[in-house]
C-alpha cells in the first residue's frame, strides 16, 4: 500500500513540477529554469545524502556494474527540458497523459525484454489489452478536446 502512495505523490508533484518549471520557462529561459531545477535537486540531495549519515561514499559510483546506469542525470535534464516543452505546447493535462503513458509502454518493454538488469517478465494479453486501452483513453480526451465539449 505505501508503495502506491508513493508512487500517486510522485505522480501528482511530477505534474506540479511541469507546470512551475514551465513559468519559469516563461519568464526567465528554458536552461535557466531548467538550470536551477537541477542545481536545487543537488543542493537539496546533497542535505539529504548527509542528514542520512552518507549511506554509501561517492566512491561506490566507480564500483557499479553497467557504467551506462550513471546516465540518470542526463537523462534527468533531458526529462525537465521535455516536461517544459510538452506542458508549454499541449498543457498540463494532455502533457502528462502522453509522458505517464510512454512511461507506461517504456517500462513494460523493459521488463518485457529484461532490459538494464531488471528482470525479465512473461508477455501477458491483458498488459497488452491495458495499454491500447490506455492509448484509447488519450485519443478520447484528445478528441473531446478539439471539439470543445
Amino acid at each position: 500500500m505505501m508503495g502506491i502512495i508513493i508512487a500517486i505523490l510522485s505522480g501528482i508533484m511530477m505534474s506540479v513540477q511541469g507546470v512551475f518549471n514551465t513559468g519559469v520557462t516563461k519568464q526567465t529561459s528554458i536552461w535557466t529554469a531548467a538550470t536551477f531545477v537541477q542545481l536545487t535537486a543537488l543542493i537539496v540531495s546533497i542535505g539529504a545524502w548527509f542528514a542520512v549519515g552518507k549511506q554509501a561514499p561517492f566512491s561506490s559510483l566507480f564500483q557499479i556494474d553497467g557504467k551506462y546506469m550513471l546516465l540518470g542525470g542526463v537523462i534527468g535534464i533531458a526529462i525537465t527540458y521535455t516536461v517544459i516543452q510538452s506542458v508549454a505546447m499541449l498543457g498540463p493535462a494532455k502533457s502528462a497523459m502522453l509522458i505517464v503513458t510512454s512511461q507506461l509502454v517504456a517500462a513494460y518493454l523493459i521488463e518485457l525484454f529484461g532490459l538494464f538488469g531488471t528482470e525479465k517478465s512473461e508477455f501477458q494479453w491483458r498488459k497488452l489489452f491495458a495499454l491500447i486501452l490506455v492509448i484509447g483513453g488519450i485519443l478520447l480526451f484528445q478528441w473531446t478536446g478539439e471539439k470543445g465539449n
